[in-house]
């Protein structure tokens, strides 16, 4: 088991394919976009599909999920997917994308055994859209959303990030379209994640807020809190149910004690926090020639080191310096 010193125990495997993106948001990376990543220092799709072996099958991941950047742009990625679905016992697999190309490969990706999709969007607006993106590209998420529920893809969850005197008076627009097309919404706290460091605690639409928002247009009940358990949303009844909205309050109310979360980035480094600043190399041990059972013991020395929480309220507090795209949600 991948158990850390506080007694919790990882089961679920977030696993970067890329750090490249088709999209700019604001809240993750400049319009000019990043360095990225050399091609020799990615992972290749066999070395990705050991390591998640390695996670599955000795270390007791249950739960897998293909993240960037922007997984789509993985050309293997239906080919990782699969191979991932044939591991024994078999982990329930999904993907986070902007869905920009998922009218291509959604049909693909569950043929291939992909689970279900995490989509992301921000607004309903095409002017909002490109602003916030620097890309028109608003139909073809809509569109991608639609395939993956066409394919099976689901619950097709769709996250939304708010920001002040941007977007923050479309939740409820947001939650009633996603209401309208059978979309789980889930409205996340923006974090200390971009590249630019611009992250302003002062400036951001914390969960208390998009809550009242919604309260204004929505009749919201607390869902049972027993069955949340490690999800990090909080969830509530919409109008008495059985449709549910999800509120990530990553930063107001840190859910880092039942957090049962590893990370693996594009180039091979284990993260065991989306804040961490320390990261432990597999990809130099693996092309070194280490064995799975020596790669699963790396693994677990990196996550019995595991802080006790992300440590955003310490003044202390630094941002890592990979933003998300780097690291992989």
């Amino acid at each position: 088991m991948l158990a850390d010193r506080y007694g919790r125990i990882a089961t679920d495997l977030r696993v970067s394919l890329t750090d490249r993106c088709n999209l700019r948001c604001t809240y993750c990376m400049p319009e000019e976009g990043l360095a990225w990543l050399p091609k020799p220092e990615v992972l290749t799709d066999e070395e990705v599909v050991r390591l998640v072996g390695v996670a599955v099958e000795r270390l007791g991941v249950r739960e897998v999920r293909f993240t960037g950047g922007e997984p789509l742009l993985r050309r293997g990625l239906v080919d990782i997917v699969a191979a991932c679905a044939g591991l024994k016992p078999r982990p329930e697999l999904s993907v986070t994308t902007n869905a920009v190309g998922l009218t291509r490969v959604a049909q693909a990706l569950a043929d291939a055994g992909l689970d279900r999709v995490n989509g992301s969007l921000d607004t309903l607006s095409a002017d909002r859209f490109e602003k916030l993106t620097h890309r028109r590209r608003l139909d073809d998420v809509l569109a991608g959303l639609a395939a993956a529920d066409a394919a099976g893809l689901v619950p097709v969850k769709v996250n939304a990030v708010l920001m002040r005197d941007v977007n923050d008076d479309e939740a409820p627009d947001l939650l009633t379209w996603a209401l309208d097309h059978g979309y789980e919404l889930r409205f996340i706290e923006q974090m200390p994640l971009d590249a630019q460091h611009a992250w302003r605690r002062d400036e951001m639409i914390t969960a208390g807020d998009i809550l009242a928002a919604l309260q204004r247009h929505f009749d919201l009940t607390p869902d049972s809190p027993e069955e949340r358990g490690s999800a990090p949303a909080e969830k509530w009844l919409v109008n008495g149910g059985p449709a549910r909205v999800g509120i990530i309050a990553s930063v107001t109310r840190p859910f880092c004690g039942t957090c049962d979360r590893t990370r693996l980035t594009a180039d091979g480094q284990v993260r065991t926090c989306l804040f961490a600043r320390d990261e432990s190399d597999l990809r130099g041990a693996m092309r070194g020639g280490a064995s799975d059972e020596e790669l699963a013991e790396r693994w677990k020395v990196a996550m019995y080191g595991k802080a006790a929480g992300h440590g955003i309220d310490d003044p202390s507090f630094l941002q890592p310096s990979r933003p998300m795209s780097s690291i992989g949600g």
